[in-house]
C-alpha cells in the first residue's frame, strides 16, 4: 500500500474519494439580529439542517447528484456533490430558539435574535476603617 494513495485518489477524484465542501459564510448584525448568509447553489433546502446551541450555529446538508441520461461522450465530467457540515461561533449571545431561516435563489439566510446586554449598574462602596 502506498502511503499517499488515498490522498492521490482524493485529488484525482477517484471513486472512493471523500467528497465534501465547506460553504463560505457572511456574518453581520442587522437591528437586533445576527444574520448568517451562506451561498448554497444547487442544494435542496429540504436537505439542509440548521440548529443553534450555546451560541454556535450549525449548518449541515447534502447535495445529491441527480441521475440523467448520459447521451454525451464525455472525456471528463466534474460535478460537485457530497455533504457539508459547518459550525459557526456567533459573536454575541443569541436566542437560538427564536432563529428563522429563508432560502432564496441559492442563498441561505439565517436570522437569530441577540440577547440584550444587561446594563451594569455602578455601585460606589465606601470603605470604613476598622477601629480597634
Amino acid at each position: 500500500m502506498e502511503p499517499f494513495g488515498e490522498m492521490e485518489k482524493f485529488f484525482e477524484g477517484g471513486e472512493n474519494a471523500p467528497i465534501g465542501f465547506s460553504p463560505a459564510v457572511d456574518i453581520y448584525e442587522k437591528g437586533n439580529n445576527v444574520i448568517v448568509e451562506a451561498p448554497l447553489p444547487g442544494i435542496d433546502p429540504d436537505k439542509v439542517e440548521i440548529s443553534v446551541e450555546d451560541n454556535i450555529l450549525s449548518l449541515k446538508g447534502k447535495m445529491e447528484k441527480k441521475s440523467e441520461v448520459e447521451d454525451k461522450n464525455y472525456y471528463r465530467r466534474e460535478t460537485r456533490s457530497g455533504s457539508f457540515s459547518r459550525h459557526i461561533p456567533l459573536p454575541v449571545n443569541v436566542k437560538g430558539d427564536k432563529a428563522s431561516a429563508i432560502f432564496d435563489d441559492g442563498l441561505l439566510k439565517v436570522s437569530v435574535p441577540k440577547i440584550p446586554e444587561k446594563k451594569v449598574k455602578k455601585v460606589d462602596i465606601k470603605v470604613k476603617k476598622n477601629k480597634k
